[in-house]
């Protein structure tokens, strides 16, 4: 026979989410076994350098799932970088530079590499020293194209108006 005190106690949604809060807390809480010592538990955590990709030719369509049955959440333009963050045989869920996260069809991914300028100014320079001549600057939010992996904090870029230098990889998105 159940309390009827309990019965409305159990029936307030708020109490509700209260007891499952507490049996989940008593049930996950780590008791060491009596008579043993209990010992630290130590985590090897790893940076695994992030992987990105660029849009193709054509701009790509954004689903909220890996189907084109799923809703469709926005486009995103040619040769814009993106983080990959996991990749399926006809899908790759993908970050873009503000942060959003979707799904793009593995044909939208072209071939060529592009970084983004996340700096107010990224300063494109002849040679890959603080001190070498300027070629040109460009503002947040210009594509450029990678022609050079990073090397020793610098990346290689070209504008497409054809200039071309090195750039800092902490001035640009994507690299």
């Amino acid at each position: 026979m159940q309390n009827s005190g309990m019965s409305t106690f159990m029936s307030c949604p708020a109490s509700q989410i209260r007891a499952v809060t507490l049996v989940t807390a008593f049930c996950f809480t780590a008791m060491p076994v009596v008579g043993q010592v209990s010992q630290p538990v130590t985590a090897v955590v790893q940076a695994v350098p992030a992987s990105f990709a660029t849009v193709g030719e054509k701009p790509a369509v954004v689903y909220d799932s890996p189907s084109q049955k799923g809703n469709r959440t926005f486009v995103l333009s040619r040769f814009m970088p993106l983080e990959v963050l996991v990749k399926l045989d006809k899908w790759t869920k993908v970050r873009d530079s503000e942060g959003s996260i979707g799904w793009v069809e593995n044909s939208a991914i072209g071939d060529r590499r592009f970084v983004q300028v996340a700096a107010a100014a990224a300063e494109v320079r002849a040679g890959s020293s603080a001190g070498a001549p300027v070629v040109f600057e460009a503002q947040r939010g210009v594509l450029l194209e990678v022609t050079s992996p990073i090397a020793d904090g610098w990346i290689g870029v070209r504008h497409r108006d054809g200039q071309a230098g090195l750039v800092r990889g902490n001035q640009v998105w994507g690299g």
